[in-house]
């Protein structure tokens, strides 16, 4: 499917998962501006992009902060003159015991990943409604559908997201503008492979998957068992086993 000279927000463009959403909307024909905290790692060679013409980098320093990602969006809509849709990929994550979850660690998953996309959705959707259509995607986690041990601030937050993308999706819906979430179990990056040496990657999804979920309202199951994708504004992806009764969250 072609996105037609469509403009799109990407944050968190320089990680592993926007960065390859990133190349997957311009291979597709959209326009897209990258948004990191990371300058240097915006730039069209490290993202290893084609079609470096289809593409501006936007460092931001704080996208929870709601000025700076007002500014972000009147910089995309100054630079391409429209804005179609936003795909927020920054979050973070943490896990320990419950005693050690400290105030410090709920303050940041609530920041990096609520406060982050509750920002971005406030600053994207009123350009949304002046074109009268739109995308919004929050990248969420599978923990949130049911939170493993030692990860309770995470998981909270990762819910919290969804209830976000749920009460947005329905508001909107009248005005031609969905919103989603995509909700990974663990990605096959350089870093997780570093921390869980001991794992099998086969069993977790790559950055590049289920972007094409995107592409439709309707339900959809692919033959890669790797990958779920959920109608009603979810798109979940991880290995059934972990899913289990959790396709009932639509």
């Amino acid at each position: 499917m072609g996105f037609d000279d469509q403009v799109f927000i990407v944050t968190g463009a320089a990680g592993n998962v926007g960065a390859a959403l990133t190349r997957h909307l311009i291979a597709r024909g959209a326009r897209v501006a990258g948004v990191d905290i990371r300058a240097e790692a915006l730039e069209p060679a490290r993202l290893g992009l084609a079609d470096a013409a289809r593409y501006a980098a936007l460092p931001l320093a704080d996208l929870a902060d709601s000025g700076a990602a007002q500014a972000m969006v009147a910089a995309v809509v100054a630079r391409f003159g429209r804005l179609d849709g936003l795909a927020q990929t920054v979050g973070g994550f943490a896990m320990a015991p419950i005693e050690a979850q400290d105030d410090a660690m709920w303050e940041a998953m609530l920041r990096m990943n609520l406060l982050t996309t509750a920002s971005a959705f406030r600053a994207v959707v009123p350009a949304l409604r002046r074109g009268g259509r739109g995308s919004l995607v929050a990248i969420g986690a599978v923990a949130a559908l049911g939170a493993p041990a030692e990860m309770a601030a995470y998981a909270a937050a990762k819910s919290a997201v969804l209830r976000l993308v749920e009460s947005t999706a329905q508001e909107l819906k009248p005005e031609g503008i969905r919103a989603n979430a995509v909700l990974p179990g663990t990605i096959d990056t350089p870093q997780n492979r570093a921390a869980m040496p001991g794992a099998d990657p086969a069993r977790w999804v790559t950055p590049a998957q289920g972007f094409e979920c995107l592409h439709s309202p309707a339900l959809q199951y692919w033959r890669r068992d790797s990958l779920r994708c959920l109608s009603g504004g979810l798109a979940a992806i991880s290995r059934p086993a972990q899913l289990g009764a959790r396709r009932r969250f639509r």
